[in-house]
């Protein structure tokens, strides 16, 4: 099938989009990336690949990032977010033609595709990929050292911001033993992997969402996803739970499973975004197409 055209578009006031539109598709993927990400840093690759196999397909960033509107900048609040998500699927289900709407979480956005999808019975497929599910194990990850530096500067941007003071900010992503959201191994090159020239990706986030990370836990919400949950496991992955993967996948009633020998950001690029792309579109294209 020939590439369909990608269209800028705005959803609602604030959410900056891209839209996949080909003729005659029936169902829509709504993709949503992690913690701090912006849909240049490989979604619309995802994107493309679902266009191809004929599905539309529409990455947004959420509000206070990238393309999209909002201040201040790079505050992740997790409500907001889910609200970002929620606006996004009216909008897929407003396309002409399409009748079925699915939902690409990756990372942090897993967790957010988990809660949209078990308080949306409409929702037709969804796709989780490394996603963080249960923020609890995820937290505990973190050093003890990192996370008490991070409690630190994140009570007071909390504080700061019922006093209308400027956010503080953190980087989202540093080497190991850096104040950092994600300091892993992997975080700093695992970023760099997938961050095109002139990405509109910030390397910062205000601190306060270390307060809520550990407390938001969709996963327990499992159950009440009524559609089809493909998940993506990488084994090595060292920032989300596979624990809480595996128990989703179990709870969920159509819940499947596939697991990638490889760390947290190797799906985005290479041998492993062929194998997991295109099984990823098959599996939308059955639920979606059909």
């Amino acid at each position: 099938m020939a590439a369909a055209v990608r269209h800028d578009v705005t959803i609602g006031s604030e959410v900056a989009a891209w839209l996949w539109h080909p003729e005659g598709a029936k169902g829509c993927v709504v993709l949503g990336h992690g913690l701090s990400a912006v849909r240049d840093q490989r979604l619309d690759a995802f994107a493309e690949r679902f266009a191809e196999a004929g599905l539309a397909a529409l990455a947004f960033d959420y509000r206070h990032f990238g393309a999209s509107s909002g201040q201040p900048r790079q505050l992740l609040d997790i409500k907001r977010q889910l609200e970002d998500w929620r606006t996004a699927v009216a909008y897929a289900r407003g396309l002409e033609g399409v009748e079925r709407v699915g939902l690409f979480g990756s990372s942090f956005g897993g967790g957010h595709a988990t809660e949209i999808a078990a308080s949306d019975p409409s929702i037709s497929a969804v796709v989780l990929q490394c996603a963080m599910v249960d923020g609890l194990p995820a937290a505990l990850k973190i050093p003890p050292k990192t996370t008490a530096k991070l409690a630190k500067v994140a009570l007071q941007d909390e504080i700061g911001s019922r006093l209308g003071r400027k956010p503080k900010y953190v980087p989202a992503v540093g080497a190991p033993g850096e104040l950092a959201l994600m300091s892993t191994e992997d975080a700093v090159s695992g970023f760099a992997s997938m961050t095109p020239e002139n990405s509109l990706w910030v390397n910062a986030v205000a601190a306060r969402i270390g307060l809520w990370v550990g407390t938001y836990r969709p996963a327990r919400n499992a159950a009440s996803i009524t559609c089809p949950v493909l998940v993506a496991l990488c084994e090595k992955d060292s920032l989300v739970s596979n624990e809480a993967l595996e128990k989703l996948a179990d709870a969920a009633p159509q819940g499947e499973l596939v697991r990638y020998p490889i760390g947290h950001f190797e799906l985005y690029s290479g041998e492993w975004f062929e194998r997991a792309v295109t099984r990823e579109a098959e599996f939308f294209a059955r639920h979606l197409s059909a």
